[in-house]
């Protein structure tokens, strides 16, 4: 039986995490004193983000070294003292795999580009047109084209986020061979699997210039190519010698592409991070909000539950920004913080928790761009800058999408800085809610967010119909989202509102859960409540 459907997993930015020696930034020592916390919530295995050596242009995404561990987080024995640790504690281990690109720091790249054998091709190089413009006209991922000259070399290379992550070459052999090696480093040292980075852009079928597009020209000469299929099945090979766990971040795929990646036939992928159910809110791209809309977020759930197998399940994670004021609402804070943990731990898939989504931790409440540090949103900045777009409508705009919303320190308490550091000041700022908004104070209130959660793992973790259970939806309106869990004889019904307005709903049954006190249920939702009901 495949531990990773019965396990709540749990991402860590190590970053922001815990602090243990003062300096600002979070490490690998703070993860193992914080183990207890993610033990008591339930959680079977910790996703963690990079924490290999890095310039930390991207905060780790940027490699430099995948065999060792940055010295802001630890050390090689840190890990290894974190993986037993976890392991003693019923907690698996995964790493987080970047192999779309690289470091320009890394020794690998500063080898090709001074083209010393066999690395000469360990990148995509090209000379310039005579003309003297780019290579092509594709664009990035970070709001900026995708090339960038290297002196030494003499050539542009090719970049599809941030200028110093430079793609790999897998047309070279010699680069699956070096990824095959680093797998299995991390696994001789115990880790349970990976999380695959952007892992459906690997093969680039050519440099030729791509069809124009609003954003990410270029896309299809490299999104889910059959050769990337190739590249998976190959390093699944090495993953299955150690019946290792890999979930897969896939950009614009389809439930058909989804089941390409990771039908158990193919041998590719465990699982699929898919975006379509976190697109909902956008106008064409990412950074162009619009209102949340219920109903085709319901729908959007709804066709991948019935598509796919297996689903991950999740709400936020270290790219996004925070989930109740992106699908609940601040005015109703714990309610639909409640609402949102039940729809997590009760749909048909492995859930995902991010860090202090547990306890209900919002968006950030910094003033400016001055504030920022993701790189990403610099970008974004500086492109609206180059169109004229006034310093105010800018700041809306990248407030609303920014990935540092996610990434402030995690509120353990309403001590200074939350009590992630003893530092006069944190890598990045902290939330000033964070004095109530914190784990300590909701350790001691039944009815806090933290508890929910906690109770709601719980639960799951004693009903098979929540973690095995097939997935039947019965309502979906502007507002009020229905499904039912059905295992054998055993049935449940979940019924959430997502509004802050009463509603009906033609469902009954013994209630087991509620996010309101109340002994029964007669079919009507008070604003943002979720009922968990027993058919009878």
């Amino acid at each position: 039986m495949e531990w990773w459907k019965d396990a709540i997993i749990y991402q860590i930015y190590p970053r922001s995490f815990q602090d243990s020696n003062g300096d600002g930034i979070g490490d690998i020592p703070g993860i193992i004193s914080r183990l207890d916390h993610l033990q008591e919530l339930g959680v079977g295995a910790i996703w963690l983000s990079p924490v290999y050596p890095s310039p930390n242009d991207d905060n780790g995404y940027d490699i430099s070294d995948y065999k060792n561990i940055n010295p802001e987080y630890g050390t090689l024995e840190d890990m290894d003292r974190l993986i037993l640790e976890a392991k003693r504690r019923g907690i698996r281990i995964l790493m987080d795999l970047v192999i779309n690109h690289t470091s320009t720091k890394h020794a690998w790249f500063e080898k090709s580009r001074r083209r010393i054998e066999p690395y000469t091709d360990y990148y995509y190089w090209a000379p310039g047109n005579p003309d003297g413009t780019l290579p092509n006209n594709w664009t990035g991922f970070f709001g900026e084209d995708c090339w960038q000259w290297d002196d030494v070399r003499g050539e542009y290379y090719l970049h599809l986020f941030a200028r110093t992550q430079a793609d790999l070459n897998y047309h070279c052999p010699q680069v699956l061979d070096e990824v095959k090696d680093v797998l299995r480093f991390w696994l001789d040292r115990g880790v349970a699997g990976f999380r695959c980075d952007v892992i459906n852009l690997l093969w680039k079928d050519s440099l030729a210039d791509g069809e124009k597009r609003l954003a990410l020209t270029g896309l299809e000469h490299y999104l889910s190519l059959p050769e990337t299929h190739g590249i998976l099945r190959q390093l699944r090979k090495v993953l299955d010698g150690y019946r290792a766990f890999t979930v897969g971040e896939t950009v614009f795929v389809t439930p058909e592409m989804a089941r390409d990646l990771c039908a158990e036939d193919r041998g590719e992928l465990n699982m699929v991070f898919s975006f379509e159910h976190m697109e909902c809110d956008q106008r064409f791209i990412k950074w162009l909000k619009r209102d949340f809309r219920p109903k085709a977020f319901f729908e959007c759930l709804i066709k991948w539950q019935k598509e796919l197998p297996w689903n991950t399940i999740y709400l936020e994670n270290h790219d996004q920004p925070r989930s109740i004021p992106r699908f609940g609402s601040n005015s109703w804070w714990r309610e639909s913080g409640k609402l949102l943990a039940t729809l997590v731990l009760t749909l048909r898939g492995t859930p995902f928790i991010y860090q202090g989504q547990e306890i209900g931790m919002v968006d950030f409440d910094f003033d400016g761009v001055d504030q920022l540090d993701d790189v990403e949103s610099r970008n974004v900045n500086r492109l609206l800058s180059a169109y004229h777009v006034p310093e105010g409508l800018r700041w809306r705009i990248i407030s609303r999408t920014s990935r540092d919303n996610a990434r402030t320190p995690m509120q353990w308490d309403d001590g200074p800085n939350a009590g992630f550091t003893t530092a006069d000041k944190a890598w990045l700022g902290v939330n000033r809610n964070f004095h109530f908004i914190n784990l300590a104070d909701q350790e001691n209130d039944p009815d806090s967010i933290w508890n929910w959660y906690k109770d709601l793992a719980k639960l799951r973790g004693e009903r098979e119909v929540l973690r095995r259970g097939d997935f039947l939806w019965l309502e979906c309106t502007h507002r009020v989202f229905v499904y039912r869990r059905r295992l054998g004889a055993e049935s449940v019904t979940v019924a959430l509102n997502f509004s802050g307005r009463p509603a009906r709903v033609g469902s009954r049954g013994r209630l087991l859960r509620s996010n309101y006190h109340r002994d029964g249920f007669d079919g009507r939702l008070q604003p943002w409540e979720a009922v968990i009901l027993e058919d009878v």
